[in-house]
């Protein structure tokens, strides 16, 4: 018998923190000033590895979106949480079974695979595969 650790469909870690701002260059630019956020034009991405000693570098996106962004509806939320994950199919599946909420929309890029469901309170939640 596999532990959950080891079963694929699993979250490896936080891939992006996003979250809208009325006044969304204000803010990048207090973030800048005052924590040394530099949002650049996506945002800022933080680099890291796991402990592990897996050698593939990840990265955390750090992004204020304008106030009036649709990229987390139908959310209410002001926030969006991405989180990396081993196994993308593997992870819907499991999530389909246990009657989650999952958005049908699915997209493929060259810096990886993206799903969208919903946590129980309506927040949306990005799930990403990074290529391998």
């Amino acid at each position: 018998m596999s532990s959950p650790a080891s079963e694929k469909g699993r979250v490896i870690g936080i891939g992006g923190i996003f979250f809208k701002s009325p006044d969304h260059a204000r803010l990048r630019n207090w973030y800048a000033e005052n924590l040394g956020i530099d949002h650049g034009e996506h945002g800022m991405m933080f680099p890291w590895r796991t402990a592990d000693g897996d050698p593939t570098e990840r990265l955390t996106i750090w992004s204020i979106f304008p106030g009036s962004s649709t990229y987390f509806a139908p959310s209410e939320s002001s926030f969006m949480i991405n989180y990396i994950v081993d196994d993308l199919d593997a992870i819907v599946a499991k999530l389909a079974a246990g009657g989650a909420r999952i958005d049908p929309k699915r997209e493929d890029h060259d810096y990886g695979r993206f799903a969208w469901i919903y946590d129980p309170d309506g927040n949306k939640i990005e799930l990403w595969q990074p290529p391998a």
